[in-house]
């Protein structure tokens, strides 16, 4: 099942994406957002909620439909660090080190909700940069909680997965000691979207092509069996002494091909379209606006 949350008569509302293309509103779920109700992942009635359609005829093609993104996270993105081996080798290129040994645990930090957006022209270009770059990147959406949870039985407490681009500002990255918190949050820099993919449509997160273009122009493309560190993992990880919530949002690293270690660097302007595509999961659109856009 695809869901997510579409603008539709001036309305946020939580939509399922039918077979044959069209989109239906959940009616049990009418001004209720998708976040809200993900605690109850593991019982009948969050089902029960998203099979029950509004009347017929309240269904529309999917092209027309102006997406928001899918879920608003009620606390800071989860984000992981150079989690593609290629990635994990320019990066230190990049910073002109000699490449350490491959780490035993994942690189971790965060993004704030406010960078969440939907599709389409929502990304704001920062008045205090020109370093903008791209990070195509499959997302992870809980639907079970829970603390210190086995690798094995990880992937149990997905509820879904979805498209997102952790977009980055690269001096700020390095501006505060070289950490990425305050480079990775400005607001509106991770869109996300269009829709989440229910974990039953994905049986192997490990088997999935990320792709990211700029402008038409490719620039990344992994499959996501060369993650370093798979997303069984990543949310064993993460849970080590702290509770994930349902809603939480994973991001699970970047393949090699982003902007700061091209040669000569590129990054975004105004206008620019980042386009990132991963099988089985959907296409997220994006373009950037002006910093009064």
């Amino acid at each position: 099942m695809r869901i997510g949350t579409a603008l539709l008569d001036g309305t946020p509302q939580v939509v399922v994406v039918e077979s044959d293309g069209s989109v239906t509103p959940a009616a049990e779920m009418a001004g209720r957002p998708l976040s809200s109700v993900l605690d109850v992942i593991d019982d009948p009635g969050l089902a029960a909620l998203l099979e029950e359609r509004s009347p017929a005829g309240a269904a529309q093609p999917e092209a027309g439909v102006e997406w928001l993104a899918p879920l608003r996270p009620r606390r800071n993105l989860f984000c992981v660090g150079w989690n593609y081996m290629p990635h994990y080798e320019e990066g230190h290129k990049l910073r002109d080190v000699e490449l350490p040994p491959v780490p035993a645990h994942p690189a971790l930090f965060s993004k704030t909700p406010e960078t969440v957006v939907g599709p389409g022209p929502r990304v704001r270009y920062p008045a205090h940069s020109t370093e903008l770059d791209w990070e195509g990147e499959l997302a992870v959406v809980i639907g079970r909680g829970g603390s210190d949870i086995a690798e094995d039985e990880a992937l149990d407490h997905v509820f879904g997965y979805t498209v997102a681009n952790d977009i980055s500002v690269r001096d700020f990255q390095r501006r505060h000691g070289n950490q990425w918190f305050k480079g990775k949050s400005f607001d509106t820099h991770c869109p996300m979207g269009p829709t989440i993919v229910t974990r039953a449509e994905v049986p192997d997160p490990q088997a999935l092509e990320v792709a990211l273009d700029v402008n038409g122009e490719p620039k990344q493309h992994a499959s996501t069996a060369t993650m370093i560190f798979p997303v069984s993992r990543l949310i064993s990880e993460l849970s080590v002494g702290m509770a994930l919530l349902p809603g939480d949002v994973i991001l699970t690293g970047t393949p090699a091909g982003v902007g700061a270690t091209q040669d000569p660097p590129q990054f975004l302007q105004v206008g620019d379209r980042v386009t990132v595509s991963i099988s089985g999961i959907g296409r997220l659109e994006s373009e950037i606006l002006s910093v009064d856009g």
